[in-house]
């Protein structure tokens, strides 16, 4: 049998904590729940999870809050959002400070298993890959450091990378826009594609020292890295 995945789980929520929890580990999954921030940043360190499944608004310490500490320690570690708002600054701040992927209250059992998964699946290629290279830079896929020449790596964020590793893989060609989304995003609704333009820019911005380095826009299909 394999070996079980471990998961902690921040909701304050008692009931909707225990469905989760329960459900979850009839998918071999290894939770640990707690109900505020201070106890899941506690039970963070001394656990070791694969990944974390944090609700936005909780006591003592709020999601967000409780994400920016760990992204402090662990820049890889997956972490998905559940949260009761929908304003599109909010779902932009979760990325933003580190967010992998969130969730909209409420939500299906089933697709947050799925979320789960593709992103352990995804952490774990990311983990098994080598580094690439695209022009002048060089791009650390599991260390998600991105180097240009000689110069200090620069930091991506696992988005950042995970986009990056995509559009490098399919280089001077169209990268669905919507295949894409639903790959890394698990959704490719409104939110998400702002979401995604927000770090295409970012991705531009960090290799603009190579003239020769394009991400395109496709209009109506997606983006196309050419070098």
């Amino acid at each position: 049998m394999a070996e079980k995945i471990k998961l902690l789980l921040a909701e304050d929520e008692a009931a909707l904590g225990q469905i989760i929890k329960e459900s979850l580990e009839t998918r071999n999954f290894e939770v640990t729940l707690c109900d505020n921030g201070e106890k899941a940043f506690e039970k963070y360190q001394s656990t070791s999870p694969e990944i974390l499944v944090l609700d936005v608004m909780m006591p003592k310490k709020d999601g967000f809050t409780l994400a920016k500490e760990i992204r402090t320690l662990d820049d890889s570690i997956p972490i998905i959002f559940l949260t009761a708002k929908s304003q599109t600054s909010d779902v932009v701040e979760g990325f933003s400070i580190g967010g992998n992927d969130y969730l909209k209250k409420p939500f299906s059992m089933e697709e947050l298993i799925v979320r789960v998964h593709n992103l352990v699946n995804r952490t774990q290629v990311q983990k098994s890959s080598k580094v690439l290279d695209i022009g002048d830079y060089t791009f650390d896929f599991p260390k998600q450091q991105l180097q240009f020449k000689d110069e200090d790596a620069v930091q991506l964020t696992h988005r950042e990378a995970h986009l990056l590793f995509h559009l490098i893989k399919n280089k001077n060609q169209v990268l669905d826009r919507s295949l894409i989304l639903n790959k890394l995003w698990g959704t490719d609704d409104f939110f998400s594609a702002r979401s995604m333009d927000v770090f295409i820019t970012k991705l531009r911005k960090k290799l603009k020292q190579d003239e020769n380095i394009q991400i395109i826009n496709v209009r109506g299909f997606g983006y196309k890295l050419t070098i």
